[in-house]
């Protein structure tokens, strides 16, 4: 009994370490414990698993022959993998498939490796023909989201904004991917999506363009970095005449500068304009889109017609002229009015947070994959921040960004309204940003008065 309890007491508190450590501190506990075991677990298992998932192939007719002539059977042929390498949140595998195999058998036995190997999560991902990458997630990594290292963010317009549930980051491209639909509903983390896009953006020479038909009470914030705001129907009106205007003058001016001089190269676009004349990118943030799509008069239908053309015109040429958008709301649906397809057909990326809707999700998803938009309906509500993001290629996952708080997004836009370029015809757009107020002198300490002495 001595010799039990002498061993106990080391060993409980390196368990209570360990444990703290693995609730803390996920990242270390992998590299001490979880990487070495199941790397190990891997190795040993590697041939029989891949048997059991149906991932093997006969032997080869040499492998075949020499077996008979020991009196053996050849056993099936795994493909062949590299040595597991470790990553932040787990391992990757490199395999060469076998003829006969596609990508496709692996990803449907990805659920099985996961289990077989104790991992928490499996994804496959092709990387030339014969050959692909099985990556082992440890850990569900979207539990504690981090921000990016600085060091991701490397391209102009290119934003590290959520973690893939596979440990990379999803990376917003507005050159890759100009224009986005993000939905979510209230209290989904959509928000924070938005603000972590305008700190992003607000850190680089870019224009922002603030559309809220909410009274602004949603961008309103942001205004110290906000190149424009409009907060009505009427407004946002007015303000989209303006950017069609400037998306015409941008065009007017490649046509005039591109191929001029003896070493012009021509373009179709502003990023292949000389950088003294390029003018400045442009991202239009549309809150609650659905604000703009509601009418209740004849005058409401008309203006509403409009404003749908004029963001179908932006969305469809806005790309070359380096003007970009971002649409938000709580639900987006063909019900929306005339033009909300169309206009949706122009929005490539897609980030669907929790939504109150299936129509919703279809919306957002259901052209790009059905398991999708299943899976953004599958959200649980205790885990703001989740969403399914996709393209126009077909490919989606699940990420969640950093939480930022709205003190800390309004504190960077102050810090950088030194950075909101010059466009005169926004200038009758821009918002009005109250000044600080001073903090007031301590007032000096005032002696307490004499109190009378009474019997």
């Amino acid at each position: 009994m001595a010799d039990a309890l002498w061993v106990l007491v080391p060993v409980l508190p390196a368990v209570a370490v360990l444990v703290a450590v693995r609730r803390r501190l996920p990242v270390l506990f992998w590299w001490l414990v979880g990487y070495p075991a199941v790397t190990l677990r891997v190795l040993a298992s590697y041939r029989a698993t891949m048997d059991a998932c149906g991932l093997t192939v006969p032997a080869s007719a040499m492998r075949r022959a020499t077996a008979r002539m020991v009196g053996r059977q050849a056993a099936p042929v795994p493909p062949r993998r590299s040595l597991p390498l470790p990553t932040g949140s787990g391992l990757v595998m490199r395999l060469r498939m076998a003829a006969g195999q596609a990508p496709e058998d692996f990803t449907a036995s990805a659920d099985r490796l996961r289990h077989a190997w104790g991992a928490h999560a499996v994804h496959v991902r092709p990387t030339k023909p014969g050959r692909l990458e099985l990556r082992l997630v440890g850990w569900d990594v979207l539990t504690d989201v981090r921000p990016a290292r600085r060091w991701l963010r490397t391209e102009p317009l290119s934003l590290p904004l959520a973690l893939r549930e596979d440990g990379h980051w999803h990376v917003r491209d507005f050159r890759t991917v100009p224009h986005e639909l993000i939905l979510g509903a209230t209290q989904s983390g959509k928000s924070v999506y938005l603000r972590n896009l305008l700190c992003g953006l607000a850190r680089q020479p870019v224009a922002l363009v603030g559309i809220d038909c909410k009274w602004g009470v949603e961008l309103a914030p942001f205004a110290p970095r906000l190149s424009a705001l409009a907060d009505t129907p009427d407004r946002a009106n007015e303000l989209l005449d303006v950017l069609v205007e400037e998306m015409e003058a941008r065009f007017r001016l490649i046509g005039t500068t591109g191929g001029i001089g003896p070493d012009a190269v021509l373009t179709s676009d502003v990023w292949g304009l000389p950088e003294k004349v390029r003018p400045v990118p442009v991202v239009v943030v549309v809150d609650e889109v659905a604000e703009l799509f509601l009418a209740a008069s004849k005058d409401d239908e008309k203006r509403r017609d409009a404003m749908v053309t004029k963001l179908i015109r932006l969305a469809q040429l806005g790309r070359a002229a380096g003007i970009y958008l971002e649409v938000c709301g709580q639900r987006f649906g063909a019900e929306l009015g005339k033009g909300a397809t169309m206009l949706r057909a122009q929005l490539t990326g897609r980030v669907c947070h929790r939504v109150n809707d299936e129509t919703s999700a279809n919306m957002a998803l259901g052209d790009i994959a059905p398991e999708a938009a299943l899976a953004a309906t599958s959200i649980p509500a205790e885990r703001p921040g989740v969403a399914v993001v996709g393209d126009s290629s077909g490919g989606w996952s699940r990420v969640r960004s950093p939480h930022l708080t709205l003190e800390d997004a309004a504190a960077v836009c102050r810090d950088t309204s030194g950075l909101v370029p010059e466009l005169p015809r926004l200038d009758p757009f821009r918002p009005v940003v109250a000044p600080e107020p001073a903090e007031l002198p301590s007032a000096a300490p005032v002696a307490p008065a004499a109190r009378p002495v009474t019997e």
